[in-house]
């Protein structure tokens, strides 16, 4: 994948939190996803604030499904990120 580099301006106790965080990883690559994170959360919501023109507001047991929906998807999603960070010779 073709990369660019780039220059951004960040207070500097969230660069050393991130940093910390990124160790392994490296900061290119922990600012990469976070971005791509925040890309899919705005299209998400340009896609929910469509919705909603279209078909009206949430009910409250709509938006509670939708929230148990996604804490199942998070949950999932951090259960695969930890397997797919595990050394060749830890056990699953």
């Amino acid at each position: 994948m073709a990369t660019k580099k780039v220059t951004v301006t960040i207070p500097e106790d969230l660069l050393e939190e991130i940093r910390a965080e990124a160790a392994e990883r490296g900061l290119s690559a922990y600012v990469a996803e976070a971005l791509r994170f925040q890309r899919d959360r705005d299209r998400l919501r340009e896609l929910s604030d469509w919705l909603q023109e279209e078909h009206g507001p949430l009910t409250e047991d709509e938006r509670a499904a939708a929230f148990a929906e996604l804490e199942e998807l998070d949950a999932e999603h951090e259960r695969r990120r930890a397997v797919g960070t595990r050394s060749d010779g830890e056990a699953a």
